[in-house]
């Protein structure tokens, strides 16, 4: 099992920055890839930015592109995400994953281990 906590969020200005953290622990050398998604009311849980675990190469959503950048540092089993230009339309719970065996988790489906969810509040 890999155990994900997630850290960072909060309320921001439109325009504001803001950065995630998300620590594994347990089974992390499992992971293949990491990610996160991000869920507003009423609507599902999207992909927003995923990293491969040892390669680091990195793939985002077109709404984040430019905006967000997703990183790694192995060495502490930590996940990233530096969020800058922040929009009123970024609220949402923002969820970390990991993979066992895809390269890049791009859809909800590929993980296997999810963190309990952050709230990541844009004020216009």
């Amino acid at each position: 099992q890999v155990q994900l906590v997630e850290s960072g969020g909060g309320l921001v200005q439109a325009g504001g920055s803001l950065r995630l953290s998300c620590e594994a622990s347990g089974r992390t050398f499992d992971i293949a890839s990491m990610g996160w998604f991000r869920q507003a009311p009423g609507k599902e849980r999207e992909f927003v930015a995923t990293i491969n675990w040892s390669g680091g190469a990195t793939t985002y959503a077109d709404s984040v592109k430019g905006r967000f950048t997703i990183s790694r540092d192995n060495a502490k089993n930590t996940l990233y995400l530096q969020m800058n230009s922040l929009k009123p339309e970024d609220t949402a719970v923002y969820y970390c994953a990991a993979a066992r065996w895809y390269t890049f988790i791009l859809a909800t489906r590929q993980s296997n281990y999810w963190g309990q969810g952050i709230q990541v509040t844009v004020s216009s």
